[in-house]
């Protein structure tokens, strides 16, 4: 019976690459904290009254806190987050498409997948939400 092709990992080897990634969990959190210290240490620290006010977006806060927004602003994110989504899935499927026997299925699906995106555009477009007013 011939030797099966399929490497084994020992294991030694199976913990050793959990350390590997530990070490770099350890070393990125020693770098966020010598940095935010190294910060804390040198920055100027003058507080006046101006700097402890309350703000939004560089604005002083004058008036009533509440403020009307528009719908639109609601629908351009939603828009965003959906172009957003579809990036995330197309360089998964890129990948999975390239490997041998996933060919014609992984393409089947994306193109489902890009006609439910195809169909909000035009919905969006439709509606004109596209326009900037």
């Amino acid at each position: 019976m011939p030797e099966s092709t399929v490497p084994t990992i020992s294991a030694a080897g199976y913990f050793h690459t959990y350390s590997l990634v530990g070490l770099v969990a350890v070393v990125g959190v020693l770098f966020v904290t010598v940095a935010f210290t190294t910060g804390h240490l040198l920055r100027p620290m003058v507080p006046t009254r101006e700097k402890m006010l309350t703000y939004e977006c560089g604005v002083d806060p004058v008036g009533d806190g509440w403020a009307h927004t528009q719908i639109r602003y609601y629908v351009y994110s939603f828009l965003y987050v959906i172009f957003a989504v579809d990036a995330i899935y197309l360089f998964p499927w890129a990948t999975v498409f390239a490997a041998p026997g996933f060919g014609g299925s992984t393409l089947v699906e994306m193109f489902v997948f890009l006609g439910f995106l195809a169909v909000g555009l035009l919905y969006a477009w439709k509606k004109g939400v596209l326009e900037w007013a």
